[in-house]
């Protein structure tokens, strides 16, 4: 299945893959024939290739080679002759035939064990259910075939199987035939007419509820829309399916996209590696990405569903209608894509809402991950092990790529350039040259520096240096940008970034904005384009000394470094009319203030918090006008992980205490505050899935979690009332993770009671887990452990060690990075017995040490104690090697 590599010998070292070698394939794929016969030990495929010649390529009797992994070949035949063991060369990843006539029909015979496959690549059993999942490299472990993304096929899909077990049998494209067979299977064919690659690929087949729904297009054509769940599940649908006809409308509105197919269908499968995947036609979804009611799914499940079920119907154009050439181009679909479902879920929630969490994860993950052993450009230019490199720089900073073409073109322009990019490249598959290409030549630019962007690893510093001069009523605002260092990228290149900047006045008023040499034109913003190292800037007309604003919305994916005052940050806290910049300003007056308190926890100094801090906050907890979940995103405090991102040399301690002494703090002082919030929105009323309802839940719950910081019993009778008698999980799960962070008498009987109540549904024993991983209460290590024993618990279901694992060893730094390495044992434990599993969740779980170096040295130690001990064995994954040889520099 993987490469077998070990620290003995480099010679045994994957390959790596290089953008540079890239050649265009010899052999094309005009149509695919597969005939599926489905048993859980012994599936049989058959499959008829019509091959033909590239014409881009010379030919000249190469041979065909064909992907394959874990298959075993019945037999193989080329225009009907089949071919002796002597014709053919066949290895673990290989199977090489003679070079083919022009129009050659290859026809193979394999036989797979879905029920063995735990790596949930290609296809395998979940629960009864036989699925699959053919991204990025999946394909090759059903049928031989060329696995590329370049390779464009049309494919007609016959299902074979048990007609009692399996009665729904479903493909990618429309349904063309089915019927009876006489030993008690049935059959069903599919035909997609659109051409794709083999990562798009789909076949479900199980004992399914479906619920169905309707589509009319703008052109007035009808699409049935189905999504499949398991029977226990048919109540959770409604949900999915409003989002999908939300998305289907947005997205003719916004793009003019109208869906392609007769039918769209949506399926929800417990184990599953990714959060969905867009296959043609047939969607596989996570099922915590899909189901969803009151009772069971919190605001952000319903969010996160809305979201992802847009993210994969937008795929359809952007990614599946046009393709990415090869796997270093996975942002042309996916950064595009999730810009895409950023603006689809702004457009139907709150815009201010959606962007500070988009920076949130970009700051707090993608920026860390620039900083680390594993950086990467946007466009990667070498990989090892493709499923790596699904990355938040890939996904994230690629959308914050396309937000900054949009910026930067206007959104008429960039709705011009998506229209060229989808005619121009409709069936083909292509690269992120080809999309910047289309916004140029659809608005007559030239953004060759732009592209740099897709090619240099790191984030960018732009530091901002600004003078006023009262006697000629000038601000001249200098902007230096420089990247730092990445691996393999020691010398940055200058980038165009575009920098949205307003003038305040002392009533946080935007000032008129005049460059030097321009004509006053009254606009009170500007989008000023940083081209060089170094640039000045000259506003004309300034009659007093104005606050800037700076990098509105988050116009770039980079840092900002500015001298700014306590008071000048508590100003925009309070008046910037950009809610973007309000918030990160209270965001940036938090770092400071907890960074000065981790100084102090280092000297031995006691802690204090400023006046201006704590006035700081209350204003905004008690401001009458703003939106409650603006209110909640201001007054959440940095993370520990944030935190420990803007520190030289990371000191889990006193971060932790920092943090936690804030909290207390904060809790005391604004007490009543905080007691008045939580108790106007604390009043029993049907759930609502919208911005207001969600908001007022958000600052009710931020609202509870700082009240139990006080430790008064009232508060601890709030949290207690509130779980048992909250109407939806949001409440009721709030309730139960404050809980959860306190060494309460309850805790452990509200925590086994909340169990008893809903271990029959798979997601919210999900969360359960979750919340007893993050706890930073001291024994959670141990509790972790004993729950890796709870009979709830598999370590084959990426779920449940996402939930788990991963939220211990990624969400609770304090206690994951405890000085005596337990948690970094516990982890390579885990990565080890995975990575015969599953290589993919190993291979995301061990992550969480690659940034060894910047903690002291005796944690320094330990953690390069595990990743050696790790690579060290006999046999590790393509997928694990490489995170840990780069996290060790070898």
């Amino acid at each position: 299945m993987t490469d077998i590599v070990g620290d003995s010998a480099a010679a045994s070292a994957p390959r790596t893959v290089y953008l540079k070698d890239y050649q265009p394939p010899l052999y094309l794929i005009e149509a695919v024939e597969l005939r599926v016969e489905l048993d859980p030990s012994q599936t049989c495929v058959s499959s008829r290739l019509r091959v033909r010649h590239n014409p881009a390529q010379a030919v000249a009797g190469q041979p065909l080679i064909l992907d394959g992994q874990d298959l075993e070949l019945v037999s193989v035949s080329v225009d009907g002759q089949r071919l002796s063991d002597d014709r053919y060369r066949l290895d673990d990843e290989h199977l090489e035939l003679p070079a083919p006539d022009d129009g050659a029909l290859v026809e193979i015979n394999t036989r797979i064990a879905p029920d063995k496959n735990t790596a949930l690549e290609g296809l395998y059993v979940s629960g009864g259910m036989f699925c699959t999942q053919c991204e990025a490299e999946g394909f090759r472990r059903i049928t031989y075939f060329p696995d590329r993304p370049d390779v464009m096929a049309r494919f007609t899909t016959t299902l074979v199987a048990d007609r009692q077990s399996c009665p729904v049998l479903l493909s990618n494209g429309n349904p063309v035939g089915g019927g009876e067979l006489d030993d008690g299977r049935h059959w069903a064919t599919w035909e997609d007419p659109f051409p794709k690659p083999s990562y798009l690929f789909a076949l479900v087949a199980g004992s399914l509820y479906c619920q169905q729904d309707r589509f009319i297009t703008g052109s007035g054509r009808e699409v049935t829309l189905k999504i499949y769940v398991e029977p226990s599940n048919s109540a959770k649908c409604q949900h999915a399916l409003d989002s999908l006809k939300q998305a289907m409308a947005w997205d003719e509105a916004t793009y003019g996209r109208e869906y392609d197919l007769d039918i769209f269908m949506i399926v929800a499968v417990d184990d599953f590696n990714m959060g969905a995947m867009e296959n043609k036609g047939l969607n596989i979804f996570n099922s915590a990405c899909v189901l969803a009611s009151p009772e069971t799914a919190t605001d952000a499940d319903y969010y996160n569903i809305q979201s992802i079920i847009g993210h994969e119907y937008f795929h359809n154009w952007s990614g599946n209608r046009v393709t990415c050439r090869d796997w270093f181009q996975l942002s042309l679909k996916e950064g595009f894509t999730v810009f895409r479902d950023q603006e689809f879920s702004a457009d139907l929630n709150s815009r201010p809402v959606k962007r500070i969490a988009d920076v949130n994860v970009l700051r707090g993950h993608q920026f860390a991950q620039d900083a680390s052993p594993m950086a990467h450009p946007v466009r990667p230019d070498a990989y090892m092990e493709i499923s790596n490199f699904y990355t938040v720089t890939v996904y994230n900073k690629g959308a914050e790529v396309v937000r900054m073409l949009r910026t930067l073109i206007g959104a008429a322009g960039f709705r011009k350039g998506c229209d060229l990019y989808f005619e121009r490249h409709d069936g083909q598959a292509v690269t992120t040259d080809d999309f910047v290409a289309a916004m140029e030549d659809a608005n007559h630019l030239d953004l060759g520096q732009f592209r740099w962007w897709y090619q240099q690893a790191g984030t960018p510093v732009v530091r901002a240096m600004p003078h006023y001069d009262a006697q000629q009523q000038c601000l001249q605002l200098t902007l230096e940008q420089s990247t730092p260092p990445t691996p393999g990228q020691k010398d940055k290149l200058a980038l165009h970034i575009p920098v949205d900047l307003a003038l305040l006045d002392a009533g946080g008023k935007p000032l008129p904005v005049t460059l030097e040499g321009e004509t006053p034109n009254g606009d009170t913003h500007r989008i000023l384009a940083l081209r060089e190292a170094r640039q000045v800037f000259r506003f004309t007309g300034i009659a007093q000394p104005p606050v800037l604003s700076l990098l509105r919305g988050f116009s770039a994916p980079v840092k900002l470094v500015i001298e700014r005052s306590s008071e000048e940050l508590a100003f925009l806290f309070a008046h910037d009319p950009d809610p973007f910049n309000r918030w990160d300003a209270g965001q940036t007056l938090a770092i400071n203030t907890l960074l000065a308190l981790v100084a102090a926890h280092r000297e031995g100094a006691a802690p204090s918090l400023e006046p201006r801090f704590v006035s700081a906050f209350q204003a905004t907890l008690e401001h009458p006008d703003l939106d409650p979940a603006l209110i909640a995103q201001a007054l959440s405090l940095p993370a520990e992980s944030y935190l420990a991102d803007q520190c030289e040399r990371v000191d889990v301690e006193a971060i932790h205490a920092a943090r936690e002494f804030v909290r207390h703090t904060l809790a005391r002082q604004l007490q009543d505050g905080f007691a008045a919030r939580y108790q106007r929105y604390d009043h029993p009323q049907p759930y609502r899935f919208d911005a207001e309802a969600m908001g007022q839940r958000s600052l009710k719950n931020l609202c509870l979690a700082y009240l139990a910081e006080t430790g008064t019993g009232e508060a601890r009778e709030r949290c207690l009332r509130q779980l048992q008698t909250a109407n939806n999980m949001t409440d009721s799960l709030a309730a139960l993770a404050t809980l959860a962070e306190h060494d309460w008498p309850e805790r452990e009987a509200q925590l086994e009671q909340f169990y008893q109540q809903w271990q029959h549904d798979p997601q919210v024993v999900d969360k359960w887990f979750a919340i007893q991983a993050g706890s930073r209460l001291p024994e959670t290590l141990a509790r972790v452990k004993a729950l890796m024993r709870h009979p709830a618990f598999r370590l084959t279901n990426p779920n449940k060690v996402r939930a788990l694992v991963g939220r211990f060893c990624m969400g609770n730094p304090v206690r994951f990075h405890a000085a005596d390495g337990e948690g970094y044992r516990f982890l390579a434990d885990q990565v080890i017995e995975l990575d015969s599993i599953n290589p993919q969740i190993a291979a995301r779980l061990v992550s969480a040490l690659s940034r060894w170096k910047r903690f002291d040295a005796a944690r320094q130690a330990l953690m390069r104690e595990q990743l050696e001990r790790i690579v060290e064995r006999a046999k590790v994954s393509r997928d694990v090697f490489e995170i840990v040889s780069k996290s060790l520099g070898r």
